[in-house]
């Protein structure tokens, strides 16, 4: 038995290790794309997959489920979801600049839907995919590396003729960094890197020349023209894009808007939330101009229809819906991607230098299988020339051979002593032959048809064929300019059959402007109920059902339609409503939960005060806590924008009491649980700032608390109830701040 050996280590270090060649490998075999063809390793293997098992654009769809299965058992031992999934966006055309994969049945739609089970759905290679992308394999242009079991071989990247990386665009998160790369027109991009392969010393903006910028499939427009050059040369940035909004007329004069395309950004569920958020301007009343909206989008496309009143102000509204919802968005452009096995942020020239390089690599070594095959054709096609020319020799050396070996070695050697010839110049004749090995075998295995003449010139022919693609890859292989033609002249073709017009248009647009139209002020009731439901009324609704609505309702409150409504709560926070985003309208309505339109979250806080944040502007309010500390706060500390504040600071284990609006000449109650009651003036209470914890109000007994605030107006009478009897607070012995009060028994 061997000893064991225990190997210490720093506990920092193999965690270290471990996480990087984790990240690595999410980076590099999972989420970002090779710059050569663009792709990321499922995708490039399902392709492959799917080339290997001979769906091809021309042959019969099969079952996802097939291809999802054959590319997990050989390639890609991950779970089958995300096989299936980078199939179904490599078949959305909504997705893709260029569809990779042809599908048939439901693949999901632009507004979100998922594609149906993959059990249910067939696909096949595209026409350009099979072209483009899977074609000369068998040429030895790419290297092959083994599969995860070593049982299968497939390609590190496949042989792409176009830079898909910019035609297809990316999308990818790793760890600790993320790619996205926005699509691009193929016609364009073509162009372009033409111009780069005729002249590498071409810079970024010359390029831009042939690419004008992005071109999504949903279309849109692009609207900061002027900051692309700044993308392209850095490889990061921002992209605004719109959606495209066109006016129509309909009867009575009154018009509509109809978005026919939307920004890419908006794919999914976009369209749903633009949809709200179209409702929601009009329910919170920032337009009244809007009448209905319908999504009437089909398989033909977006068409989105914003039905308007009559008179109303088309372009104010459009800037709006530019400005308040998603129909202008920003895509973040970080152009990531794997380049010699590590990743990098490229800009538009480097991406197309590593793709021509690519190209170059792959026809180089395209043309020399090409040229080897066309050699060993040459020398094969010499030796039976040069057979046919001593065809009668040669049949000689057969009729006198006892076996193959023995010919074959006459022919190759011009080795004659196991043959019987029929003369001694025969033999002589024979001894001076010195075809090669694959001559001497061709010529063995050729059949008497093709001493024929016809067939002969024929060889002939082929021959001279030969030796014109023997010049002709040899000036390829030789010659820059040669190598570069053939290229482009590829690149021609695929553009030629292949590419579509632009859809997204490239300008430089005004900064959508709009004018919110002033909402007429007016005072309206605040409504809220105990359960939270909460409602704006005017106040002659109010005032027609104020017993009802007294009984009814916990807070009520006069405020303005232009204000906000500040709730204090238990815990010390402050959060803030516009009172514009309630519901106003009749009293009988129900109203909508407070949790919804705003922080405060009733599960697990506690409403000790709610106001009027104009109403509060200029006055003081009191806090009082759990633990018999109290201050005073100017009102003007509360005139914030944010919708949650910490209004007060809180002792550990304590909480807010009571919060109330205070003024000089009145005096403070305080009331604990085990019944003490201490007067004294408002006064004595220092005015603080709402970080403060304040001043103690009153001395606490062991395990005692405060748990009432009364105030009033000295001279008047203020009774209240406390164990059932009545108590006259403006008759309590007025004492000072911080003392333990009188017990009350009753």
């Amino acid at each position: 038995m061997q000893d064991s050996q225990i190997v210490r280590t720093e506990y920092s270090d193999v965690m270290k290790k471990s996480y990087i060649d984790y990240a690595m490998s999410v980076i590099i075999a999972r989420a970002l794309p090779d710059v050569r063809d663009g792709l990321k390793p499922v995708q490039r293997r399902t392709l492959y997959d799917m080339h290997e098992l001979g769906i091809r654009y021309d042959k019969p769809y099969r079952k996802c489920a097939r291809i999802v299965g054959d590319t997990m058992g050989k390639y890609h031992p991950h779970g089958d979801s995300s096989i299936y999934d980078a199939l179904v966006v490599m078949a959305q055309e909504f997705k893709k600049g260029m569809v990779l994969v042809d599908g048939h049945g439901n693949f999901g739609s632009i507004e979100g839907d998922g594609a149906a089970a993959m059990r249910y759905t067939e696909a096949r290679l595209a026409k350009i995919t099979q072209e483009a992308y899977l074609a000369d394999l068998d040429k030895d242009i790419v290297d092959f590396v083994p599969n995860f079991d070593e049982t299968e071989k497939e390609p590190a990247v496949l042989p792409v003729r176009i830079p898909n990386l910019l035609v297809n665009g990316a999308e990818g998160i790793a760890v600790g960094m993320a790619t996205s790369i926005p699509t691009h027109n193929l016609g364009e991009v073509v162009d372009g890197v033409k111009a780069y392969m005729k002249n590498d010393e071409i810079t970024t903006r010359q390029l831009m020349k042939y690419i004008k910028g992005p071109d999504f499939p949903t279309g849109g427009i692009v609207v900061n023209k002027d900051d692309l050059p700044q993308i392209y040369e850095t490889g990061t940035g921002k992209i605004k894009i719109r959606g495209k909004v066109e006016v129509e007329d309909v009867k009575g004069g009154k018009k509509r808007l109809v978005i026919t395309e939307i920004p890419y950004t908006m794919i999914g569920a976009g369209i749903g939330k633009f949809l709200n958020d179209v409702c929601n301007l009009v329910e919170t009343k920032k337009t009244t101009d809007i009448v209905d909206i319908s999504n009437q989008s089909s398989k033909e496309g977006i068409r989105i229809v914003i039905d308007l009143k009559k008179g109303a102000d088309v372009e104010n509204l459009t800037n709006m819906l530019y400005k308040k919802t998603r129909l202008e968005d920003t895509f973040g452009v970080n152009m990531l991607a794997v380049a010699d096995g590590r990743p990098e942020t490229m800009g538009l020239k480097r991406i197309i230098e590593a793709h021509v390089d690519f190209r170059f690599d792959m026809a180089t070594r395209k043309y020399n299988t090409l040229l080897k095959k066309e050699q060993d054709k040459k020398e094969i096609q010499e030796g039976l020339i040069k057979a046919c020319d001593v065809i009668d020799l040669i049949i000689e050396i057969l009729r006198g051979s006892q076996s193959i070996k023995d010919a074959k070695a006459c022919l190759v050697n011009g080795e004659t002593e196991n043959i019987k010839f029929k003369s001694s110049i025969s033999k002589k004749m024979a001894g001076m032959l010195r075809f090669t090995e694959r001559q001497a075998t061709a010529i063995l295995e050729m059949r008497l048809y093709k001493l024929i003449g016809l067939e002969i010139e024929a060889l002939q022919k082929e021959h001279e064929e030969t030796l014109a693609k023997i010049a002709r890859y040899e000036d390829i292989l030789n010659n820059y300019d040669s190598m570069a033609a053939v290229i482009m002249e590829d690149l021609d073709r695929i553009k030629k059959e292949f590419a579509r017009k632009r859809r997204t248009v490239v300008e430089n647009a005004e900064e959508a402007v709009f004018e919110e139209k002033k909402v007429e002020e007016q005072e309206i009731v605040f409504l809220m109920d105990r359960f939270g439901y909460a409602k704006t009324v005017d106040v002659s609704t109010y005032e027609r059902n104020k017993e009802a609505a007294d009984n009814e309702n916990k807070y009520i409150l006069h405020c303005m339609n232009t204000g906000r409504i500040c709730i204090f709560t238990k815990d010390g926070k402050m959060h803030q409503v516009k009172v514009m985003d309630l519901p106003y309208g009749k009293f009988r309505d129900k109203g909508q939960p407070i949790d919804n339109i705003s922080n405060y979250d009733s599960t697990q806080e506690e409403i000790v005060y709610i106001c009027d944040s104009e109403q509060m502007r200029y006055a003081n309010l009191l806090f009082a806590t759990k633990q018999g500390m109290v201050k005073k706060v100017g009102g003007s500390e509360f005139q914030v924008t944010k919708r949650t504040i910490a209004a007060t600071k809180l002792q550990p284990e304590d909480e807010v009491v009571n919060i109330r609006v205070v003024t000089e000449n009145q005096h403070i109650v305080l009331q604990t649980a085990d019944g003490f009651f201490l007067r004294f003036p408002a006064a004595e209470v220092t005015e603080k700032k709402k970080g403060a914890i304040g001043v103690r109000g009153i001395r606490l007994k062991k395990d005692d608390a405060l748990t009432n605030v009364y105030l009033f107006e000295e001279g008047t009478e203020c009774k209240i109830s406390y164990h059932e009897k009545e108590v006259t607070l403006n008759r309590l012995k007025l004492a000072k701040r911080d003392g333990t009060g009188t017990k009350y028994r009753g």
